[in-house]
């Protein structure tokens, strides 16, 4: 992915995040290292979730996508306050989605396209307070 590339995916996360209380982050790790071998792509983003301390969101509204850039495998991670209100069959409409972009190599255009959806889905269920805070930084995470 270009910066150019990258530049517009913050300014996706920016955009969507004015509009909720929610928390988006992407994180793109190229390959998986040494000591990873073993971990499923699951595994490596629930590590991730918690690492960029997406847990600690005042309302429990951080959502993860992480890409396993290498073996084209992404996950999905969303905190308790979220699922609790967004269903398995959305998760996996915006998953398969994701998945037929990246699958066409349009990386760019399915990364945008799901952080929109889920941006519209938490400004839905978890608005915008007149007291939110920016709680995670909307750069991407490449590792």
């Amino acid at each position: 992915m270009s910066d150019d590339d990258l530049d517009a995916i913050v300014k996706k996360i920016s955009e969507s995040e004015k509009k909720t209380s929610g928390e988006i982050r992407l994180s793109i790790k190229v390959k998986k290292g040494y000591r990873e071998k073993e971990f499923t792509p699951r595994e490596m983003a629930l590590k991730e979730f918690t690492d960029l301390r997406m847990h600690e969101t005042r309302d429990k509204t951080g959502v993860l996508i992480f890409i396993l850039f290498e073996e084209r495998k992404f996950e999905i991670i969303a905190d308790s306050g979220i699922n609790s209100r967004i269903t398995e069959d959305e998760w996996n409409d915006l998953s398969g989605k994701l998945r037929d972009h990246f699958k066409a190599a349009r990386y760019l255009e399915g990364i945008v396209y799901v952080i929109e959806k889920i941006g519209e889905k938490l400004s839905e269920e978890f608005p915008f307070k007149s007291d939110d805070t920016n709680e995670l930084s909307d750069e991407v995470v490449i590792n």
